[in-house]
């Protein structure tokens, strides 16, 4: 952290605290509330995923890439599964396309969900954490209902799912978003527009686009800062081309663009987004089909290497897979849009007080899973 000067002092933010979001250290140089430096330390969640990967079958990495990111597993599996299937070239039923768009988008949900929940008690705010917390658990009652998990689902499966939709889901998906999308109002009453979190969040720890495209940035936090990039959009996967919504960006309503204030907005309009998406896929779900009908026997892919890109809810996940031929991957890379995002985190904090600096930490929702590996 350099020479500490007169009043200046060196804490520690973490790795045992809830506000950081995970095992994440920050060491800060402070003078009094202004902190002039901030260091992430990162690694006390690490698990091996990428070297793990050359040491299991193929079917065997799934399940790890639910605990990467394990607010949103659903859309990691998504991301490394096509990527194993664009290079064994295997082509999915069509159910089994809009099956893993569903689960995908009510994962996001789910994710935004405890990411503003918790972004909240950032700040102050007990209450409408507790209402999204309740909200999210209605999702994962589907999750569960479908696959029997509610955190890690192994459920998208290389030319397939491990379970198709159980009777009743379709019915119980629609209940859901009818009664979720008023819901959203309601949180944005309660919070979003409530005057001191304004104050908190408005003009508060600003990414300018440059900065951001700079150091990586994608995702909500991405198109906080007024850049309409979205990989559904821009480089569509899957069938997302056939689906109709819009990407929401950053405009500066309370304040300067890329404040914290945009990021929380960006989430909380792009879970309306894919309500939208859901209801779409559900109305156009194709009633027959075999889930299993393209799961190959071996999953072997031929030697090559591939990366494939989708949009997490944290941002541009990638996977990088290379391939010599053998039933397990010869090297597996991840790129984490967390870990993009809590680069740029001295950049926006430094020069804050300690309690935006917290709020700017959780207006980039991160999580050490992925982030760590």
């Amino acid at each position: 952290m350099g020479i500490v000067h007169g009043d200046e002092m060196v804490l520690n933010i973490g790795p045992q605290h809830p506000s950081t979001h995970g095992v994440l250290r920050l060491v800060v140089k402070t003078d009094g509330e202004i902190v002039s430096q901030i260091r992430p330390v990162i690694g006390y969640l690490h698990r091996c995923f990428e070297k793990h990967c050359e040491n299991v079958s193929y079917d065997q990495v799934i399940p790890y890439t639910d605990r990467c990111d394990y607010i949103a597993s659903m859309n990691n599996n998504f991301g490394f599964v096509i990527a194993v299937e664009e290079m064994m070239e295997i082509t999915v039923p069509e159910k089994v396309e809009y099956i893993r768009v569903i689960m995908a988008e009510l994962n996001r949900i789910a994710s935004h969900l405890l990411a503003l929940g918790a972004f909240g008690l950032d700040v102050g705010a007990f209450t409408p954490f507790l209402y999204m917390f309740r909200d999210r658990e209605r999702i994962l009652d589907l999750f569960e209902m479908t696959c029997g998990a509610r955190l890690l689902y192994n459920y998208m499966w290389v030319g397939g799912l491990s379970h198709d939709l159980p009777v009743g889901f379709l019915e119980k998906a629609h209940e859901f978003l009818d009664y979720f999308e008023p819901k959203i109002k309601e949180y944005n009453d309660l919070l979003m527009y409530n005057k001191i979190f304004i104050e908190r969040t408005s003009d508060v720890g600003v990414l300018p686009t440059d900065v951001a495209v700079n150091y990586g940035v994608t995702g909500p936090n991405l198109r906080g800062s007024g850049t309409k990039w979205d990989l559904r959009k821009n480089e569509p996967y899957s069938i997302y081309d056939r689906f109709n919504f819009e990407v929401p960006v950053g405009k500066g309503q309370m304040g300067t663009i890329g404040d914290c204030w945009d990021r929380y907005w960006v989430r909380t309009e792009e879970m309306k987004e894919s309500v939208g998406i859901v209801r779409q896929a559900l109305n156009e779900l194709p009633v027959e089909g075999d889930v299993h009908e393209a799961l190959p026997k071996k999953i072997r892919p031929p030697k090559g290497s591939i990366y494939k890109r989708t949009e997490s809810p944290r941002g541009d996940l990638g996977f990088y897979i290379i391939s010599d031929g053998s039933p397990s991957p010869s090297r597996v890379k991840l790129r984490s849009p967390a870990f993009t995002a809590l680069s740029a985190l001295s950049v926006i904090a430094e020069g804050w007080m300690m309690s935006d600096v917290i709020a700017i930490l959780g207006s980039l929702d991160i999580v050490l899973g992925e982030i760590d590996r």
